[in-house]
């Protein structure tokens, strides 16, 4: 809730028409100034947050002890070479000797890499509300640092049995969920409206990087140092971002204590308009009834279906159909996930340049940007059957996919900051339950198709997602707005007047008493 400090500043800065001034000194620091720190530390949050939730992805194959050959799908039934299968069987051998093996079943470990998902539905909503109530930083901050020492915990908990690894995977991803959901709740007071689609851009792009150099290196850390070490590696990293996000972090620029005053009064007036203080109640009644906000939550659902789709199915997308060897799928995919990096980073400030100098306004920025998240993947997904014969135009057109649906990012998918910001954090775990369905889905929907038709199999997947999508993109279009809704305002007048209260002398919480306020 803003303080009577907040306001008289504010006051101070308008009357003296210093807005532009502070506005001008701030903008010369670029990225050296202290909410583009907090981007910065909430990036190497989501990165470390993001290489833990890969993790055991990409360390469950040297788990496993199994002498099976490892083949993709869709991949010739001939058995491997006699020679192929000596050097695999002694790949084996030397993973044993540095990290102990399990006989897990294939439904077990099914079942262990969907254990961090069991959260996924029930977190979100009350975190977001508890966040949007007490701040960000000890809910970052402490959920982090939870997850991050579960990680370091993952070998124990593998050896004490599957039971005990289930229980700890559980946990560790509601402690990610927190982190996902409450974030947000910060860009509330931190981010000024030209800054707001670059400062969120360059945090969530965080997770696009763990991903990606976990791709990169953890299957050489399983390969020659043992499995345990990818979780002692990033278990480690993440401890050190939450130790490092404690000191640095405020849900507040009025309480940083390393912020200059002209960054801070430049924040302060340019949210001065915008009623961002939390409330114990929910206009549910209203949001119900909100179609921007129901334009927000299906486009969460059938745009986390595409994106569901890119990140659990292009990798084995590349290895069946393109014929990629096994490293090489793993390269490929890394490199796809480099370009999305790039991409959020240049799509947050083309947001932002168009928004600050007035050439679109903002809910044409929110809706351009969607349209390009959406119609560019369309396209290529469609495509990728014709040209499945060529690895260089594939890859090539998944790039492009990539680097395309990441715009959404400054179009819908942040389109609740806007709206509702009152209600961010609430709103944000709201939307998780819907991208975290629509994944449950199409990952099952997906497999299915697949597995009854291996020909067609990937073209239909890939149709049903572009349809899906779509009907998502009319939807959002249709209904989007960029401005704050009335349903989000409802205690802006008591807070103007509680800010008012202590300069009136008489009948304080009058209306006519307001009147008589000197100008």
């Amino acid at each position: 809730m803003s303080t009577r400090a907040e306001a008289k500043g504010v006051g101070a800065i308008s009357n003296d028409g210093n807005l532009n001034t502070a506005h001008a000194q701030t903008s010369r620091k670029g990225f050296c100034s202290v909410r583009h720190g907090l981007a910065l530390i909430m990036h190497l949050c989501n990165f470390s947050l993001n290489s833990q939730k890969m993790s055991l992805s990409i360390a469950i194959p040297a788990m496993v002890n199994s002498t099976a050959w490892p083949g993709p799908l869709n991949a010739s039934t001939e058995g491997p070479s006699a020679h192929s299968r000596d050097g695999w069987n002694g790949t084996l051998r030397q993973l044993k000797a540095v990290a102990p093996l399990y006989d897990w079943s294939p439904e077990i470990q099914g079942i262990i890499l969907s254990s961090t998902n069991y959260g996924s539905f029930l977190a979100p909503i009350p975190t977001g509300y508890v966040a949007g109530l007490f701040g960000a930083k000890y809910l970052v901050g402490v959920s982090l640092l939870l997850s991050s020492v579960l990680a370091l915990f993952i070998p124990l908990a593998a050896d004490a049995g599957v039971l005990s690894l289930i229980v700890l995977l559980i946990v560790q991803g509601i402690a990610q969920v927190m982190v996902l959901t409450s974030q947000f709740s910060v860009w509330v007071k931190w981010a000024p409206p030209l800054e707001k689609s670059q400062l969120v851009n360059i945090a969530l792009s965080g997770e696009l990087m763990g991903s990606f150099i976990t791709l990169l290196v953890g299957g050489f850390l399983c390969q020659t140092k043992g499995w345990p070490s990818i979780f002692y590696i990033f278990g480690g990293i993440g401890c050190a971002c939450s130790f490092l996000w404690f000191p640095l972090a405020y849900d507040d620029p009025t309480n940083h204590p390393f912020i200059s005053t002209g960054e801070k009064e430049y924040i302060v007036c340019s949210l001065a308009q915008q009623d961002c203080s939390p409330g114990w109640s929910l206009p549910i009644k209203a949001m119900i009834k909100s179609l921007p906000l129901w334009g927000i939550l299906v486009f969460y659902f059938t745009g986390f279906w595409t994106f569901n789709i890119l990140m659990v199915y292009i990798p084995t997308y590349i290895s069946s159909v393109l014929q990629a060897n096994l490293r090489d799928s793993g390269i490929l995919s890394a490199l796809l996930l480099g370009v999305g990096f790039i991409s959020t980073i240049l799509s947050g400030l083309l947001a932002d340049f168009l928004h600050s100098r007035k050439i679109f306004r903002l809910v044409t920025i929110r809706k351009l940007s969607t349209a390009i998240g959406v119609l560019v993947p369309s396209v290529v997904l469609v495509s990728l059957y014709w040209v499945r014969s060529s690895v260089s135009t594939s890859v090539g057109l998944l790039a492009l996919c990539y680097a395309a649906t990441t715009f959404c990012q400054t179009g819908a998918l942040i389109n609740f900051l806007d709206i509702a910001p009152r209600y961010t954090s609430f709103l944000r775990g709201l939307s998780q339950v819907f991208g975290h369905l629509s994944g449950a889905i199409s990952s099952t929907i997906a497999r299915f198709v697949i597995s009854q038709d291996s020909e067609f199999g990937w073209r239909n997947v890939f149709l049903i997602s572009v349809s899906i999508n779509m009907s998502g993109l009319v939807f959002y279009l249709i209904f989007s707005q960029a401005k704050v809704q009335d349903w989000a305002t409802e205690q802006t007048v008591t807070q103007l007047c509680a800010n008012w209260v202590p300069q009136i002398p008489t009948f304080s919480h009058s209306s006519f008493a307001l009147m008589d306020v000197p100008s």
